[in-house]
């Protein structure tokens, strides 16, 4: 996505290319209004209205373009990314109507990560022109959200470690003058001892920390957005195979989600008081690795025996969820990569919710339904609390059978919420193993946008 150029921008009635929206029905009527000349370049293109199709059309000493579409008159968020992506670089309108969701594909399909390898090619800015000029703002910064979530997942662990994740929060902010504040070493250890007990076998300059934002007047609604920031997860003593790690750089999604958020969150305005804290740590094996067996202590005070040190993330978020119980906040979300369950069950483009409200569950299916971005809930069932249990601690970690992994899962995070508080978890996976229009593969955003116009629309904005 271009830093410098907005790929959307008002329509003042400034030259750009006329862009036309077609389905497979109707290509055949509206392919009328054109030439013979024009109808043979299109079908010499094999152009037929299917959606996704791109089609380039002389027109004298110029052409226009054709984008085929499920439905021109109910579009969505993607339905102009193939356009975005296939395009020359230059100034596009749409022919007929305002592009309005697509607003956000037309930018994110020009996402590109250029950090270790610059493309051989590469393509100026294709900007859309709209009249819905009151949208632009507040659709760049939901892009740029997306945006951001893709690019600290696509960078390595060595350059993406807690000091990463810590440079992220500072940037946040000082861009929305919040108050940071981070936590590291001794202080850690006694005050956030899971997080310090999974991150403690890390190399130096990859220490475990936990960073706490706040932003907002005191006096307004408070809030917590939590992330996990497992920047790297061997498994620890219970390590995975060579496979199994080659995704782990993005175990941090989690937390990469929470930042995206609270940045939407404040440059929006809402009327809250934001808390987010983001534990960040390297699941590493060293000589201090903490153990299968182990009695951890928590910030809560309940003692967790450690069934699966692969089941780290649940550990470091019990101690964030605690401290974020804390605040009494109206609502607690957080976002995780938390279980290979969740994708058997969903595949990788539902992330799975967990609440403990239904009406919170249906406020962010709705407005993830409204926003292509859909999460889908798993339960939370009392019946299998009893697997949790332990013969030696309060609870274990891990259960020892196969079943039910992401809302087992849950139910250990459950223990950590305070009683009585709303709590949204989602199960995201952070990734995209193919690519789709507007979507490239790689690190990406499953979501974040429900949970921002569920928020939006709960506690409304300046």
């Amino acid at each position: 996505m271009a830093d410098t150029t907005p790929l959307i921008q008002p329509d003042r009635g400034q030259g750009a290319i006329a862009i036309h929206l077609v389905n497979k029905d109707g290509f055949a009527e509206w392919a009328k209004s054109l030439s013979a000349g024009q109808r043979a370049a299109l079908e010499a293109q094999k152009f037929d209205g299917s959606g996704y199709q791109v089609g380039i059309i002389p027109d004298g000493d110029s052409w226009f373009a054709v984008g085929g579409v499920a439905n021109p008159d109910e579009l969505s968020s993607w339905c102009m990314a193939k356009l975005a992506e296939a395009l020359p670089e230059g100034t596009y309108r749409r022919a007929s109507g305002e592009p309005g969701p697509a607003l956000h594909g037309w930018q994110t399909a020009q996402y590109t990560f250029e950090k270790y390898k610059k493309p051989e090619k590469p393509v100026g800015p294709r900007v859309l022109l709209t009249k819905d000029a009151g949208k632009i703002d507040a659709a760049i910064a939901e892009a740029k959200a997306v945006c951001l979530v893709r690019d600290l997942v696509n960078t390595p662990a060595e350059d993406m470690g807690p000091a990463a994740l810590e440079e992220a929060c500072e940037a946040l902010a000082k861009t929305h003058s919040a108050k940071l504040s981070v936590t590291r070493g001794d202080t850690l250890e006694q005050e956030y001892p899971m997080v310090h007990a999974v991150g403690r076998a890390a190399a130096r300059h990859h220490a475990p920390r936990i960073m706490h934002l706040t932003w907002g007047n005191e006096g307004d609604t408070t809030i917590a957005i939590v992330g996990k920031g497992v920047c790297f997860d061997s498994g620890g003593l219970d390590v995975k195979s060579s496979s199994g790690m080659l995704l782990m750089k993005k175990d941090m999604g989690g937390a990469a989600h929470a930042i995206a958020l609270a940045g939407l969150i404040m440059q929006a305005g809402l009327k809250v008081r934001l808390h987010l804290l983001v534990p960040a740590v390297e699941n590493a094996i060293s000589g201090n690795s903490f153990r299968p067996g182990d009695v951890l202590k928590t910030r809560k005070g309940l003692t967790v025996e450690i069934g699966n040190t692969d089941a780290e993330g649940r550990l470091i978020l019990g101690d964030a969820l605690t401290r974020a119980s804390e605040e009494k906040p109206d609502l607690i979300i957080d976002f995780a990569t938390l279980t290979g369950a969740a994708r058997v069950a969903l595949g990788p483009e539902f992330p799975a919710l967990m609440t403990r409200r239904d009406d919170t569950a249906q406020a962010l299916i709705d407005a993830g339904q409204s926003h292509d971005d859909e999460p889908w809930r798993l339960p939370l069932p009392d019946v299998y609390r009893e697997w949790l249990a332990s013969d030696i601690a309060d609870t274990n970690n891990a259960h020892g059978n196969a079943f039910a992994g992401a809302s087992v899962a849950g139910l250990f995070l459950d223990k950590f919420v305070g009683e009585g508080l709303d709590w949204a978890h989602f199960d995201t996976f952070a990734w995209r193993p193919s690519a789709k229009p507007g979507r490239p593969k790689g690190g990406d955003a499953y979501g974040l946008r429900a949970a921002f116009h569920m928020l939006k629309a709960r506690y409304g904005g300046t």
